[in-house]
């Protein structure tokens, strides 16, 4: 089984790589940002628990992420392996899904994008002016984005360095050419 976390910034292309990998793999795509808003817009007992929490303007707690996640990890039992895409963002997150996963081997690898921060920049401002994201509309939030990124979640790449399964992938070129890129890492696992 593959257990896969796609890391990156904001704009290094986690997402876009994401689809195509699931495909050639036959993964399945776990965002939490996307398991946020389907467990909230269907008022499950999860996502009205993070509901309560983001209301507030409060973080959603890792033991109600961790617990989304496992849901979704539960009702796809005959995958052969996922994707992690926006998680984990902490050391103790990191920790919750080698634990979740440790009945199937735990994480696999981490394959970060790797992409200069003013190529971010521009991807993430052009994002912008198609999404109607607003946090993707002014340079510097996006720019304090990428600074918070490097300070809060950079270390569980390093996290896994000491396990030896963080890879850098250079995230710049055609969508093939990284796609590519992935692939060679994704066949030695």
């Amino acid at each position: 089984m593959i257990n896969l976390i796609l890391f990156g910034p904001p704009g290094s292309g986690k997402g876009t790589q994401a689809e195509s990998l699931v495909k050639k793999y036959n993964l399945l795509h776990i965002s939490t940002g996307d398991l946020f808003r389907y467990n909230i817009k269907n008022s499950t007992p999860l996502g009205l628990e993070a509901k309560s929490y983001i209301d507030k303007g409060d973080l959603v707690p890792d033991s109600v992420t961790i617990n989304m996640l496992k849901a979704k990890v539960d009702e796809n039992p005959d995958v052969k392996g996922y994707i992690f895409d926006g998680f984990p963002r902490t050391i103790p997150q990191a920790q919750a899904l080698d634990e979740l996963l440790s009945p199937s081997g735990g994480v696999s690898s981490l394959l970060m994008l790797d992409v200069p921060d003013e190529e971010l920049v521009k991807r993430l401002l052009n994002r912008g002016k198609t999404s109607g994201r607003a946090d993707d509309q002014d340079d510097q939030i996006v720019r304090n984005r990428l600074s918070n990124y490097k300070k809060d979640t950079i270390p569980v790449f390093d996290y896994y360095v000491d396990e030896g399964k963080s890879v850098k992938i250079w995230g710049v070129g055609s969508l093939e050419e990284v796609f590519a890129r992935l692939s060679l890492e994704l066949d030695r696992l």
